[in-house]
């Protein structure tokens, strides 16, 4: 089972915080986004990503975390 999750790279403020919570899932470049390892769609907008179920914790405490809401979780 996966969750999806979406970030928001125009809304992304490039903090750090994603990355550093849940680095097997983020990673910062310019902006924040779902490593190769779990991308289905990048552009300099959005970055969207399936991520196993066994990461949920982390994804969503790094997206409650995001000071801007860029991050979002569905599944």
């Amino acid at each position: 089972m996966t969750i999806k999750v979406t970030v928001d790279r125009e809304a992304c403020i490039a903090c750090g915080v994603a990355p550093t919570l849940c680095s097997e899932v983020f990673v910062l470049e310019e902006k924040n986004r779902v490593v190769d390892e779990y991308t289905v769609e990048l552009t300099e907008s959005l970055s969207v990503g399936e991520v196993p179920d066994e990461l949920r914790e982390c994804v969503e405490n790094a997206a409650a975390s995001c000071p801007v809401e860029a991050i979002k979780v569905e599944g």
